[in-house]
C-alpha cells in the first residue's frame, strides 16, 4: 500500500491566509462538499494546497508582438481532405475535428427494403462528394462545398430501421435502448432514432452545408428528429494530440481506448458477419450545471474527479498519463483518490470494458430562469455495447461524485455501418445479403 508522504496543511485555515477555508463566501469546501453529497462518511478530510498557486502556472504567456515584424500566415488546412472509401467509415477513427453535428431521424416506417437501398445510396453518394470538396448532384450552393476541412460524415441505424427496411434478421444483439438509470432525466426531444448521420469538420460553414444537402436530400424517406451540435478546442489553438477539455474545465477524454485495441474493442470483426468493419455509436446528452459547480472549490471540484484541473494527471502522478494509484492513501490512512471520484468509477477492473470516446462540448441558449445551457454531447464507439460500455455506465450511476453536477437528458444507441467501396453504398452488404 503506497502511502502519501507530502506534507499536510491545516485542515481549518488555508496556508496562503491567516483566514479559515469556510469563510469564503460563494465557495464549497470538500468538507461542505462531501457533507452535501453524502459522501463523507466521518474522519478528518484533508486539504490540499491553496488555489493561488495553481491559478498562477494557468496565468497566459505574452504572445508575439505584431508591431515587431510580420507575423507568418497559419497553414491553411480548407483543402483538406478525409477519404470517404475504405472497409471502415470515416468519423470515428478519424482524428477529432473541431465541429460536429448529430442529426438523428424519423425514418418512414413504409420504408421497405427498397426505399432503404434509396436513402442510402443517396446518402452514400452526397457524403462521398461532400467529403471530398465536390458540390452534390443538385447542389444550389457549390461554392460552399469546396473547402471540406476534413469533413466526414458517418451513417449508423437505429433499432426501428431494421424493422422497416424488413432486414430484421442483420439486428445486432447489442442494439437496443439503454436501461433507464437512476441518474437519467431523460427528455424525448433528444432519445433515440431510426437513422443517425454524424458531420464532422474543421470549419463550420462545411459542416452546416452537408448538413442541409443530406437533410433536403432524405426529406420523403426521414425527417429530422434532434440535432445536437458540439464543439471542441480549435484547429491550432493546441498540438494536435492535446486532450480536449469539457465547460467544467475538465481534461476529457485522458483514459481512452489505445489504437492498437481498436481491432478488438472498436471495429467489429469476422466473427460477426456482415457487419465485419461496423462498430456500435452511443449518443448521451449530459447537461452540466455549471451555476452550482462555479460554488464549489478547486480542491472539492479535483477529489471529485480524482485528477488535477491543471493537466488532468491523476491525484496521485504528475503527468496527464499516469497510471493512478488507487491503493495509495494519506498519512492518516484515507484513499488520495475516492472510491467516488469519476476516474475510479470509470476505470474498468476488466480490460475489454473500454470504449472509444469522441465527445464535444455544446453551449446553446439558456433555458428560462437559468444562465447557461451547456453540457456535453457524449459519444463513444465500442465493439459490443453490452459487453464494454454498458457495465462503465452501471458504474458511474451507482455512485460517481460528478453526478451532483450533471445530468444525461438524452440517450439513444445505433449500429455504425460498415464502410464501402467504389461503386458499392453504405449498407449495401446488409440490403443484398
Amino acid at each position: 500500500m503506497a502511502i502519501d508522504n507530502r506534507p499536510t496543511e491545516d485542515m481549518t485555515t488555508d496556508p496562503a491566509s491567516d483566514q479559515p477555508k469556510d469563510s469564503a463566501k460563494g465557495a464549497v469546501n470538500r468538507r461542505g462538499f462531501l457533507a452535501k453529497t453524502g459522501l463523507l462518511l466521518g474522519g478528518t478530510i484533508l486539504a490540499g494546497a491553496g488555489v493561488g498557486a495553481a491559478i498562477e502556472k494557468l496565468q497566459p504567456q505574452p504572445g508575439p508582438n505584431p508591431q515587431e515584424g510580420p507575423q507568418t500566415e497559419p497553414a491553411l488546412f480548407g483543402a483538406e481532405t478525409v477519404p470517404f472509401y475504405g472497409p471502415r467509415q470515416a468519423g470515428i477513427a478519424t482524428a477529432p475535428q473541431t465541429h460536429a453535428v448529430v442529426l438523428a431521424f424519423h425514418v418512414d416506417p413504409a420504408i421497405g427494403k427498397d426505399g432503404a437501398k434509396r436513402l442510402l445510396r443517396i446518402l452514400s453518394q452526397d457524403a462521398q462528394r461532400l467529403s471530398q470538396g465536390e458540390p452534390s448532384l443538385t447542389d444550389a450552393e457549390p461554392e460552399l462545398a469546396t473547402n471540406p476541412a476534413n469533413l466526414t460524415v458517418t451513417v449508423g441505424l437505429g433499432p426501428n430501421f431494421f424493422d422497416y427496411a424488413q432486414i430484421s434478421q442483420h439486428k445486432p444483439g447489442w442494439l437496443k435502448q439503454l436501461p433507464g438509470y437512476r441518474i437519467d432525466a431523460l427528455e424525448e426531444q433528444w432519445n433515440e432514432g431510426d437513422l443517425v448521420i454524424q458531420l464532422c469538420g474543421d470549419d463550420e460553414i462545411a459542416v452546416a452545408h452537408v448538413r442541409r444537402i443530406l437533410t433536403r436530400q432524405i426529406a420523403s424517406f426521414a425527417q429530422v428528429k434532434w440535432a445536437q451540435r458540439g464543439f471542441k478546442q480549435s484547429r491550432g489553438s493546441q498540438a494536435g494530440d492535446t486532450t480536449m477539455r469539457n465547460l467544467m474545465g475538465q481534461v476529457d477524454g485522458t483514459a481512452n481506448l489505445p489504437v492498437t485495441d481498436h481491432d478488438e474493442l472498436l471495429w467489429c470483426g469476422p466473427d460477426q458477419g456482415i457487419w465485419e468493419g461496423g462498430t456500435s455509436m452511443v449518443v448521451r446528452r449530459i447537461a452540466m450545471n455549471l451555476d452550482t459547480w462555479d460554488e464549489v472549490d478547486r480542491i472539492a471540484r479535483e477529489d471529485s474527479v480524482g485528477r488535477t484541473l491543471s493537466n488532468g494527471a491523476p491525484l496521485t502522478g504528475t503527468n496527464e498519463h499516469d497510471v493512478p494509484d488507487f491503493d495509495a492513501v494519506s498519512r492518516l490512512g484515507f484513499p488520495i483518490i475516492p472510491d467516488y471520484s469519476h476516474v475510479r468509477r470509470s476505470r474498468p477492473d476488466d480490460p475489454k470494458q473500454r470504449i472509444w470516446r469522441r465527445a464535444y462540448n455544446y453551449d446553446d441558449a439558456p433555458l428560462d430562469g437559468h444562465s447557461s445551457n451547456s453540457g456535453l454531447v457524449f459519444i463513444s464507439f465500442q465493439a459490443d455495447v453490452d459487453r464494454q460500455y454498458a457495465p462503465i455506465q452501471e458504474r458511474l450511476a451507482e455512485m460517481d461524485a460528478l453526478n451532483e453536477w450533471t445530468t444525461p437528458i438524452g440517450s439513444a444507441v445505433f449500429a455504425v455501418l460498415p464502410g464501402c467501396q467504389p461503386g458499392q453504398y453504405l449498407g449495401q452488404t446488409l440490403l443484398e445479403a
